[in-house]
């Protein structure tokens, strides 16, 4: 009887030192919890940066199509600009045989006159909208260029996060703080440079 008891205290003393081993060892890693939590607010910033490097991508393409259409506009402008003035040089060729002739009609010299006047005023006209055109384009392509490097800012800021989150997960891994460290570090690196994205339009 003696015997099972002194076994039965044996298992007992066992398994109070297993429970104990096990409560040390959670303390121990107790710190592991945060790692978890910095990896979840980790993925959520990622996010937010994926989601705004889109933005800016679709930025890209939108102002790119604007240029694109703005540039075929202040193109069929200036065909038309040139197509008044083909037909004015030829009125201004009429009125130069008509002078010529000397004896010409003046209402026919009058009516080449005002036909060369109303060229004049059209391809004024027609320059300057086709000058509106060309500014829309080139405001355009202000636009793409900024969106283009705000985007490619951005996805470095999402590059740095991804490695701040496989960082964090390799700390719950290997239970090594300086892994944890170093992914606290990379994240806060990618938050400052998502703000300085975010902000560069302020």
């Amino acid at each position: 009887m003696n015997d099972n008891l002194d076994e039965l205290k044996g298992l007992v003393a066992t398994i109070a030192a297993d429970r104990q081993a096990q409560k040390d060892k959670e303390k121990r890693e107790s710190w592991t919890k945060y790692v978890s939590l910095s990896v979840i607010f980790l993925a959520v910033f990622a996010a937010v940066a994926t989601q705004r490097g889109a933005g800016y991508s679709s930025t890209v393409m939108k102002q790119l199509n604007e240029a694109t259409f703005e540039q075929a506009q202040a193109s069929d402008q200036w065909a038309f600009y040139q197509a008044k003035g083909i037909k004015m040089s030829i009125q201004e060729q009429e009125n130069d045989r008509l002078a010529a002739l000397g004896n010409a009609d003046p209402k026919s010299i009058a009516a080449v006159t005002t036909k060369i006047d109303r060229y004049k005023k059209d391809q004024k006209d027609i320059s300057a909208l086709a000058k509106e055109h060309e500014a829309k384009r080139d405001e355009a392509l202000k636009s793409t260029n900024l969106a283009q490097t705000l985007a490619r800012e951005m996805g470095l800021s999402t590059t740095i996060f991804q490695i701040a989150i496989a960082l964090g997960g390799a700390t719950l891994v290997m239970k090594k703080r300086w892994l944890w460290n170093a992914s606290l570090l990379a994240g806060l690196l990618a938050t400052v440079q998502m703000a300085r994205v975010l902000f560069a339009l302020v």
